[in-house]
Parts: C-alpha cells; sequence; structure tokens
C-alpha cells in the first residue's frame, strides 16, 4: 500500500513536472487577429475625452488612439471605445475589458507597480477651481474648508498629508463635481489643469487659479508584463513619429490644449 501511495505522487510530481505553463497571448498579437483595438477612454472629460451633441466619442485622446489604429491597420477606424472613469480604468484593462487606456492617466510610481506606460504623451499640472466670488487665492487657504475631487485621481493622498484639516468629498464624474461646486457644497475644486480648461470653456461662473501643485505626465496604460511588450514598442514608434512630424502638436492646437503654468513647489 505504502510503495501504491509513493508511485501515485511520483507520477503526480512527474506529469505536474512536465506540463506546460500556458503562455499568456501576446496582446498585439490579439490585436491583429482582431482586426481593431480596444481603446478605455474618458467620456466627461473635454477636451481629452467626451461626447459630442450625437453622442460619438471625440477630443484628443480619442484622436491619439485613431493615430494608433492607422499605424496598426491602415484604417483609423478600426477601433472600438469603452467608456471609463478615473475609478474604474485599471479593471476595465486588468481584466481584459480594453486593450489600453488612453484617458488622461498620469504615470505614478503607485500605478508602476500593476500597469505598463508608453511614453508621456501630455504633461498637465493639477490646479484649483473656485466659483467667481470666491476669495480663496491658495491651496493652503482651504485649511479647516472643503475641495472636491474626483475619485480615482492622483490627488486625494497629498492634500491629506499637505492641508491640515481638510474635508474631501469625492464625486464618480467630472460633471457632476463641477456642478456641486457651482451649487456652493465645497470651497474648490481640484484636477487637472486641463481638465479644468475644459470643464470651464464656456462657463464664466468659476475661475481656474494659476498656481499648479504638481506635474502630471499622460501616457497610454497597458497590462504589466511580457504580454505587452511589442504593443507597448509599437505605440511608442508611433508616438515618437507623431511628434516629429508634427502631428501630436496639431492635435494640441485643435483641441485648445495648453502646457501648464510653472509648477509651485
Amino acid at each position: 500500500m505504502f510503495k501504491r501511495a509513493l508511485t501515485i505522487v511520483f507520477l503526480c510530481l512527474l506529469f505536474c513536472g512536465c506540463a506546460k505553463k500556458e503562455k499568456t497571448p501576446n496582446t498585439l498579437s490579439v490585436i491583429n487577429q482582431r482586426g481593431e483595438i480596444i481603446v478605455g477612454v474618458k467620456t466627461d472629460a473635454p477636451p481629452f475625452g467626451f461626447l459630442d451633441q450625437n453622442g460619438k466619442n471625440v477630443g484628443f485622446d480619442v484622436d491619439l488612439a485613431k493615430l494608433i489604429a492607422k499605424r496598426l491597420f491602415g484604417d483609423e477606424n478600426k477601433v472600438k471605445f469603452v467608456p471609463v472613469t478615473p475609478s474604474n480604468r485599471i479593471m476595465k484593462l486588468t481584466s481584459n475589458e480594453v486593450d489600453m487606456v488612453i484617458a488622461t492617466m498620469s504615470i505614478t510610481p503607485q500605478r508602476q507597480i500593476i500597469l505598463d506606460f508608453s511614453n508621456p504623451y501630455h504633461v498637465a499640472g493639477q490646479a484649483l477651481m473656485v466659483n467667481r466670488g470666491s476669495k480663496i487665492s491658495s491651496l493652503m487657504e482651504l485649511k479647516d474648508k472643503k475641495i472636491i475631487i474626483v475619485f480615482g485621481s492622483t490627488v486625494e493622498g497629498s492634500l491629506r498629508s499637505n492641508v491640515p484639516n481638510i474635508t474631501i468629498i469625492g464625486y464618480k464624474t467630472y460633471p457632476e463635481a463641477f456642478e456641486a461646486l457651482k451649487a456652493g457644497k465645497a470651497d474648490a475644486m481640484i484636477a487637472d489643469d486641463t481638465i479644468l480648461f475644459g470643464l470651464t470653456m464656456n462657463d464664466s461662473s468659476v475661475r481656474i487659479l494659476p498656481k499648479r501643485y504638481s506635474r502630471e505626465p499622460y501616457a497610454i496604460a497597458f497590462r504589466k508584463g511580457e504580454e505587452s511588450e511589442k504593443l507597448i514598442e509599437t505605440v511608442n514608434m508611433e508616438l515618437t513619429e507623431a511628434i516629429n512630424r508634427g502631428e501630436i502638436q496639431r492635435l494640441k492646437e485643435k483641441w485648445k490644449i495648453n502646457q501648464p503654468l510653472s509648477i509651485i513647489k
């Protein structure tokens, strides 16, 4: 009986050792076989990603996805857009719902633990927005006051560590946060300046303060690991060539995207 048990254990170890570990499919190969890329983009963050009056995805990030599709397939329309928010975009990526996320996503050390990124394509800066009649002129004046953020953004940790007794109110989307500020539910809202510019483009009831409190390099996010290496290499080649031929600058001019003002140390 004992010998028989040893034989069974040996055979199990033998077959387990010989079994080949399944290799994760190369994402670029999967995309090529499918015939289109699936990209997570925002639908509430003009001028980077939003819906036009016909419900069509538009914005800088959308146009950037089309450049990548054109490189891969020779056709900018070979792209499917999936709506994402700051709070669910990482989950949409890691669960294989999208191939990549192009959604005003900053590179941070924490995110680099679980994701891979392309080269940066834009640098934003976090800024404060207040109602037109507000006397607030800096972040430190928000001590013991209320500030609005959007869940999933990079700002919450720095607020709690740098501003004493600040009350943080979070919303899922930028339009919800914007309307809450205008309704007087908080003293200020903080977000990347490029997003705030988009929200205030046709609204003079609020103003963006000139100071910037961070440097936010936007990049395209991918699932971490060997499966994404060839795709990242291809995307980085397109970004470099798009910059060299002036395409990225033309897109920034098209969507009126400005570089951030001086960063406050």
